[in-house]
C-alpha cells in the first residue's frame, strides 16, 4: 500500500489552514451535537405525529433508505457536483425542515415529518461522504490522520452531548426548541462552509490524482469481467472491498451493544441514565485517547488493512467484556477500551480509504456509507429480535463475534499479500517484462 502525498502549494497545510480546518471540525462538531440531540428528539415527535409504534419505525425506516440511496449516489454526485456545494446544500435542506417542524409543532402534517425523515437521512450521508474524501485535499496527505483524528474526536463528544442534553432541552421547550437548537448547528455548519472550505472542485486537482482506469467495455481477461460487476464496485480493488465489509460487519455488530446497553442500563442498580451516561462519557474520553496515541505512529503500516482488522477485534472483545456485570470501575474501564479502539478504527479505516485516488475515494465512502447503514439497521432489528430469548451478553457476544471473525480473515488476506510481496522482491525483477499497455 503506498500513500500518495499532495505536492507542495501555497496553501500547504500551514498555520492559516491548520485554523480554518480546526474551524470546520469545531462547525461539524456543533452539526453532529444537534443530530444525535435529533435522533432522540424526532423518534418522540413521531409518536406523537402518528400516534402508534408502526409510525416512528415508518419514519426511523425512511430516513435509514434515504441515507442508504444517496450513499448509493453519492459517487455519482460528486463528479459532477462540488464537495462544498453538496454539503452546503445538505446543511441548508436539513437546517430548512427543522425550522419548519419547530414552526409546525405537533399541528406538523405527516407528509411534512416524512420529508423531513428524507431530507436528513440523505443530507447526513452526503454531508459525510463530502467532508471525509475531502480532507486530503484541504490539509495533504500527510496531515490527514491527524485532521480525522480531529474531526472524531469533536463527534465523539457532541454524540455524548447530544444525548444526554435532549431531555433537559425538550423538557425545557418541548420539541419546538430541539429542532430548532438543530437547525442551528446546521446554520453553523453552513456559515464555516462557506467561508472556510475551498470552493469548487479544485481540491481534486490539488490533489494530484489521476483519472481513474475507465472500465473496460470489451476485449478478454480481468477487464471484460469488469463488466459483470456493479458499477458501484467496478475498478475497486479486492482488498478495498473487504475492507468496506467488514466495516459493515462492524457497523452490524455496534448495533447489538447500542440495543442491548438501554435492557441492561434498566436491570442495572441505580439510575439507568446515569449508568448510560457514564458507560458513553467514558466511552468518549476512550476515543479522545486513541487520538493522542495516533498522533505518535507513522509509516504507512499504521494505517493500513491489519491495523484496521486489529482494531476491530479489540473493540469487539472491549464490548462483549463490558457485558460481563463487572464493577463500576470495570465496567469505566471496558467502555474507555471500547472507546479508544473505536476511535483507533474510524482514524485507521478513514485515513486508508483517504489514500485512494479523489475519483476513487468519492465512490469508497459513499458505498461505505451504504454499507455500515445497512449493517447498523440490519443489527438493529436483528438484535432486538435475539434479546426476546437470549440475554444481552450472549447476543453482543454473537453479534461481535461476526465482527470478530471477519477481522482474522482480513488479517490472513493481508499477511498472504505481503508475504508474496516480500517473496516477489527477494527474487528479483522478471527476465522479461510484461508488454506495456
Amino acid at each position: 500500500m503506498s500513500l500518495r502525498t499532495s505536492p507542495t502549494r501555497p496553501g500547504r497545510p500551514g498555520e492559516r489552514l491548520d485554523a480554518r480546518f480546526r474551524g470546520l471540525a469545531t462547525a461539524y462538531g456543533v452539526s453532529a451535537y444537534g443530530t444525535y440531540l435529533n435522533l432522540i428528539a424526532l423518534g418522540l415527535f413521531s409518536f406523537e405525529v402518528t400516534g402508534t409504534a408502526f409510525g416512528v419505525g415508518a419514519v426511523m425506516a425512511l430516513r435509514l433508505l434515504s441515507g442508504f440511496a444517496a450513499g448509493l449516489a453519492a459517487g455519482a454526485v460528486l463528479a459532477r457536483v462540488s464537495r462544498r456545494s453538496v454539503m452546503l446544500g445538505a446543511d441548508v435542506a436539513q437546517g430548512a425542515f427543522m425550522v419548519a417542524l419547530a414552526v409546525g409543532g405537533a399541528r406538523s402534517p405527516l407528509w411534512l415529518l416524512a420529508a423531513a425523515a428524507v431530507a436528513l437521512g440523505a443530507g447526513n450521508t452526503l454531508f459525510t461522504v463530502g467532508l471525509r474524501s475531502a480532507v486530503p485535499a484541504m490539509v495533504g496527505q500527510e496531515a490527514r490522520t491527524r485532521a480525522n483524528g480531529l474531526l472524531v474526536t469533536a463527534r465523539s463528544l457532541a454524540t455524548v452531548l447530544g444525548f444526554a442534553s435532549a431531555a433537559p432541552v425538550i423538557a425545557l421547550g418541548g420539541y419546538g426548541l430541539a429542532f430548532a437548537v438543530n437547525a442551528a448547528s446546521f446554520a453553523v455548519s453552513a456559515v464555516a462552509l462557506w467561508g472556510w472550505f475551498p470552493g469548487g472542485n479544485g481540491a481534486r486537482e490539488a490533489d494530484g490524482d489521476a483519472p481513474e482506469e475507465a472500465d473496460a467495455t470489451g476485449g478478454d481477461g480481468p477487464s471484460a469481467r469488469r463488466r459483470f460487476r456493479p458499477r458501484i464496485l467496478a475498478g475497486l480493488p479486492a482488498l478495498l472491498i473487504g475492507l468496506v465489509a467488514l466495516r459493515g460487519a462492524d457497523a452490524l455488530a455496534s448495533s447489538s451493544h447500542n440495543v442491548a446497553l438501554p435492557v441492561v442500563a434498566h436491570g442495572a442498580s441505580g439510575e439507568p441514565a446515569v449508568f448510560m451516561a457514564r458507560f458513553w462519557a467514558a466511552w468518549a474520553i476512550g476515543t479522545v485517547l486513541a487520538q493522542l496515541v495516533l498522533r505518535r505512529r507513522s509509516g504507512e503500516r499504521a494505517w493500513g488493512e491489519r491495523a484496521f482488522a486489529l482494531g476491530t477485534c479489540a473493540m469487539a472483545l472491549s464490548f462483549i467484556a463490558a457485558f460481563l456485570d463487572l464493577p463500576t470501575a470495570a465496567l469505566a474501564l471496558a467502555a474507555l477500551a471500547a472507546g479508544f479502539a473505536d476511535g483507533w478504527t474510524e482514524t485507521v479505516y478513514v485515513s486508508r480509504l483517504q489514500a485512494e485516488p479523489a475519483r476513487r475515494r468519492d465512490r469508497l465512502f459513499g458505498l461505505s456509507a451504504t454499507v455500515e447503514q445497512s449493517g447498523f439497521a440490519l443489527g438493529t432489528v436483528a438484535a432486538a429480535a435475539a434479546l426476546e430469548r437470549l440475554s444481552a451478553l450472549t447476543v453482543v457476544a454473537i453479534f461481535h463475534g461476526m465482527a470478530v471473525c471477519g477481522a482474522l480473515a482480513l488479517m490472513v488476506t493481508t499477511t498472504r499479500g505481503w508475504r508474496g510481496g516480500d517473496r516477489a522482491r527477494r527474487s528479483g525483477p522478471p527476465t522479461h517484462a510484461p508488454p506495456q499497455r
